[in-house]
Order: structure tokens, then sequence, then C-alpha cells
């Protein structure tokens, strides 16, 4: 019976903390986003070193290529 003095506060103690852990993690934006990171690896990074988009851009129309054709 004395163990009981001593274990009920304890596990008081211990819900507390894993309440007052939780409400934290919410509070904190843990739980905000839950399927984005599952989708983003799905997706290319965006390289701000790939040029292939831009020189693709700066490149003349077939039209008005100079080059004569064979």
């Amino acid at each position: 019976m004395p163990a009981l003095y001593v274990m009920i506060p304890a596990a008081l103690l211990l819900v507390g903390v894993a309440v007052y852990i939780f409400f934290w993690a919410v509070d904190s934006g843990q739980y905000d986003d839950l399927e984005g990171p599952a989708h983003s690896i799905l997706f290319d990074d965006q390289d701000p070193r790939h040029q292939a988009a831009v020189k693709h851009d700066e490149t003349k129309p077939d039209d008005q290529d100079p080059t004569p054709r064979a």
C-alpha cells in the first residue's frame, strides 16, 4: 500500500510530461503537413545551376535558322 503513495504521483507526473510534450509538438508545427514529405520524394528538386531550360528558351525557332538543311 505505501508503494501506491509513490507510484500514483509518479504516474500522474509522467502523464503530465507526456501531455506537455504533445501540446508543444502541436504548437510548434510538427503535425501540420503529414503527407507533404512523403510526396516530395516523387518530385525533382529545382537545381539553380541547371541551365537546360534557359538554353532551350534562347534557341532560335526552326524557321529562322540560317543554316541550310540537306
